[in-house]
């Protein structure tokens, strides 16, 4: 009973570990996708594009944020954008046209349309994500009952 209670009392710390290391491998391949999908004008969005642990930069648009809890708190954020570069929104969503202000009042702004990058390669991703999450958790499991 010892033994098998020093083996759990361990997973955590374990686990942990290999969660961690899969959850930035996934992130890595969404923000890759990312970056290969968004439309790049001078290349200040695709270079906003990144994770991070814990929040995002302020004025990001933020995917989601995956929690772990194992003996303390994973938080892992993806994101496009900063307080700079605001516009992944526009670019992920397209305008609607409207009427201009201020010095081209009276003119017509036609909008743009949506070129998607942020949501799609969160879901090509997605399912992938947790199939490697949750394994890293099984092999956390296997290494900690292997040890004597």
């Amino acid at each position: 009973m010892a033994r098998l209670h020093q083996k759990l009392k361990r997973l955590p710390q374990v686990a942990k570990q290999h969660i961690r290391g899969e959850m930035e491998k996934v992130a890595d391949n969404i923000v890759a996708m990312m970056k290969a999908l968004v439309a790049v004008d001078d290349g200040e969005l695709r270079d906003s594009i990144g994770w991070t642990w814990g929040k995002a930069p302020k004025g990001s648009m933020v995917i989601s944020r995956v929690k772990a809890s194992l003996g303390g708190e994973l938080t892992l954020t993806i994101y496009a954008g900063n307080s700079e570069v605001y516009w992944a929104r526009w670019i992920e969503y397209g305008t609607a046209s409207h009427p201009n202000k201020g010095k081209f009042t009276g003119t017509k702004n036609p909008g743009t349309s949506a070129q998607p990058f942020f949501y799609v390669s969160w879901r090509a991703n997605k399912k992938s994500a947790v199939r490697a999450i949750r394994k890293a958790s099984r092999d956390a499991a296997k290494k900690v009952a292997a040890r004597s």
